[in-house]
């Protein structure tokens, strides 16, 4: 199946100038927009934030071989108090993308002519590197199971009485009988 890259996308690149002569290289510096949707649950890169691509791209036999690093900010919030959170992420990037589909398997990359999508290269970077649960800082206590109060505005002394279930209908009698005990 070939597929048709639009020119004008800012993540579709020209490999025009290295021709199909192996050997032959070149280095980028780019800034992108980041794609939409990139990240997990709690947290990932915005939509449209910058990303910081440095990358060396590689005329071989069978294609195209691109790698480097992006830059990224992070943005989420922190899976033990859910305050928001910030920070980059940097990832590596290395893909061969073929010429054709003749040497190329089904999960391969492809070119199309002289064009290569750099996106889902760095989509696929991105959401691995990311952390399924981000934590603000490493020792967060997070917040209260009980009242739900965030335990570092809380103290240390933040405690709940814990009556066991066992014996929580005797609580209410011996309430009671203080109170007649009083008169």
């Amino acid at each position: 199946m070939t597929q048709h890259l639009d020119p004008r996308s800012p993540w579709v690149i020209s490999t025009h100038d290295l021709g199909k002569r192996p050997g032959t290289m070149r280095q980028m510096s780019l800034t992108l927009p980041a794609p939409a949707d990139l990240g997990v649950d709690m947290i990932g890169v915005r939509k449209d934030t910058e990303v910081e691509l440095d990358l060396r791209f590689e005329a071989v036999m069978e294609g195209v071989l691109v790698s480097g690093t992006a830059q990224a900010p992070l943005s989420g919030e922190c899976a033990r108090c859910l305050d928001p959170l910030s920070s980059d992420i940097e990832v590596d990037l290395q893909e061969l993308f073929f010429y054709s589909d003749e040497d190329a398997s089904e999960d391969d990359s492809l070119m199309d002519g002289e064009l290569l999508d750099l996106e889902p290269t760095f989509r696929d970077a991105v959401v691995l590197a990311l952390p399924l649960s981000p934590v603000c800082r490493d020792d967060c206590p997070g917040l209260c199971t009980e009242c739900g109060i965030k335990l570092a505005e809380a103290g240390a002394d933040h405690r709940h009485e814990k009556i066991d279930a066992r014996w929580a209908s005797l609580q209410g009698l011996v309430s009671e009988n203080d109170n007649d005990q009083e008169k």
